[in-house]
């Protein structure tokens, strides 16, 4: 048996260690295409990624430096403890997520981890269900640049976010008998009854107060460790995106994309779906962007519907490169890549059902009109008015969540009053 498992041990490394050699082979092979897929990469990480992620990256390092992630910890907790089984800090992390694009939503689990603001089981809920496209590149990008139709976004958006959501509430269901077993490691005490708005707001600020204590750093030195430490990051997620470009390059001149097109396309047959989608999905598999344009791109005779789920489907999967980034930003919390990966699954899945559900309803009843507002002149690469947009739409989504927890917390005032004059 211990020889088995030396032997299962070993052949990990192995495979990679062939992969990596083969990758070497064919870098020598076609070194000018090797070339040119990186100085790619290189662009859209200079033009797209660094303006988009870096000011959300220092934004949230600074937010939890100054207390402000504890102060909405404590007020969103009666909201999302109950629904998604995290603490209220979660309420942010997913904010932040949903408007910033992947991968921020698991730098911030990953930071609230290392501060034990969330236990392991807490941490892999919220990176499962936080990790999303951004709207400016749904709508912008996808919607627009790729489809040139804005009236898809609603529907992409419902899709994209709306099982999202469903995927958080299946999330909570993941871990409870550890749950059970072991206790939180979450700061933010659970809400009960007895608490009423005034102690919730004492205790959103005391928290705020005592993170800042703890932190002890003068405003600027938090600005330069923000600064340094998102940089840091900034540069990983540039270096994995250049990985991949230059990967998938190899692998179309090796042919073996082309195998995988193929394969990909009698799956599609099996389930009833049209084959020409395949080059979409495969090119999806590896990186969000190309597999999006390549469903915008794919023949004009299958039905509309069909490439919208593809691209739905391919957003909420969020491809290898993401897949990479997070998990070297999971890498040394002690959170796992597994159930991750499953929910990125799932998450693609029902995204594309949700699509196929919504189409009719939705396209027939004219409600995607709706997203025919948003100007065609909406690019790929991130404005400062589309930040500004988006930071915008970030302080709504945290109003929002902050409002439903409120009405949580009076919901059950009111409950508990009923009860007790019975």
């Amino acid at each position: 048996m211990k020889l088995v498992h030396t032997e299962k041990r070993l052949y990990g490394p192995s495979l990679l260690t062939l992969g990596l050699a083969v990758c070497l082979l064919l870098m020598l092979i076609y070194p000018e295409a090797s070339l040119a897929a990186a100085v790619r990469g290189i662009a859209v990480w200079w033009d797209v990624l660094f303006p988009s992620l870096f000011p959300f990256f220092v934004i949230s390092e600074m937010m939890l430096g100054l207390g402000i992630v504890h102060l909405f910890g404590a007020f969103l907790d009666p909201f999302m403890r109950p629904l998604f089984r995290i603490p209220g800090s979660g309420g942010f992390v997913a904010a932040m997520g949903y408007v910033s694009g992947y991968p921020v939503g698991a730098r911030l689990t990953a930071k609230l981890r290392e501060q034990n603001l969330v236990s392991r089981i807490e941490g892999e809920r919220l990176v499962a269900f936080t990790t999303s496209s951004d709207p400016i590149f749904l709508l912008g990008a996808v919607s627009v640049g790729f489809f040139h139709d804005a009236s898809l976004g609603l529907i992409l958006a419902l899709s994209h976010y709306g099982s999202g959501i469903v995927i958080g509430l299946l999330m909570s269901f993941h871990g409870r008998k550890e749950d059970s077993a072991n206790k939180t490691l979450s700061k933010t005490p659970p809400p009960t009854a007895a608490q009423g708005l005034t102690y919730r707001i004492r205790t959103a600020f005391s928290s705020m107060a005592e993170a800042r204590r703890k932190d002890g750093r003068s405003l600027g030195e938090l600005l330069r460790g923000a600064v340094q430490s998102s940089l840091q990051l900034i540069i990983v997620v540039g270096g994995l995106v250049v990985f991949f470009n230059v990967l998938m390059e190899l692998l179309g001149r090796a042919g073996i994309m082309a195998s995988l097109f193929t394969l990909t396309g009698h799956l599609l047959t099996l389930i009833g779906c049209p084959p020409d989608l395949s080059k979409a999905l495969v090119n999806g598999l590896f990186e969000v962007t190309l597999g999006a344009r390549s469903a915008g791109a794919a023949g004009v005779s299958l039905p509309l519907y069909f490439k919208v789920a593809a691209a739905a489907f391919i957003l909420s999967w969020g491809g290898l490169s993401v897949h990479a980034q997070v998990a070297s930003i999971l890498n040394g919390t002690g959170l796992r890549y597994l159930p991750f990966m499953v929910a990125r699954a799932l998450h693609s899945v029902l995204a594309a059902a949700f699509v196929l559900l919504l189409w009719k309803p939705i396209r027939g009843t004219g409600l995607s009109s709706a997203g025919a507002s948003l100007p065609v002149s909406a690019t790929f690469p991130p404005t400062p008015s589309g930040i500004v947009a988006a930071l915008g739409l970030m302080g709504l989504l945290l109003a929002a969540t902050f409002m439903l927890s409120l009405l949580m917390l009076f919901s059950t005032r009111i409950f508990t009053m009923l009860r007790r004059n019975r």
